[in-house]
């Protein structure tokens, strides 16, 4: 069933294998293999929006955007959560983006490659535009 060592002599196998998992050793490599550094919420510009194609067996065509970070400019990809998300946001606009919350920061759901989401356009609320309590401001 597992494939851990055993036996008289493997004492020194197991220490190594429980190394390798340990809490710390997995936040340095987030640290160092995270576009946003190991923080939750990062500020971002819109470069493009595009529409993301999503795994089988769903069939759909998921809204996404490309941004840029303004900390250190790399580019991901941040999907637009909400019915009609997409008319909110425009090019150019300043995003906050977060986590989706997959399995070890992975993608989630059937969108590939996909790991952040939109919550906040022109520090306005997303949900509070899609749903009408507050207007898009003008920049």
């Amino acid at each position: 069933m597992g494939n851990k060592s055993k036996g008289l002599g493997s004492a020194k196998k197991l220490k190594a294998r429980r190394k390798q998992f340990k809490l710390k050793n997995r936040v340095a490599l987030k640290k160092k293999f995270d576009p946003l550094g190991g923080i939750s919420q990062a500020k971002a510009i819109v470069l493009e929006k595009r529409q993301l194609v999503a795994k089988q067996p769903n069939s759909a065509l998921r809204k996404c955007a490309r941004v840029q970070l303004i900390k250190n400019g790399k580019q991901v990809t941040a999907f637009m959560p909400g019915d009609g998300a997409q008319k909110m946001i425009d090019e150019h606009d300043e995003v906050l983006i977060e986590c989706i919350g997959g399995k070890m920061g992975r993608a989630k759901g059937d969108i590939p490659g996909v790991r952040w989401q939109v919550i906040k356009v022109n520090d306005q609320s997303l949900h509070a535009l899609l749903h009408g309590k507050i207007e898009k401001a003008r920049r």
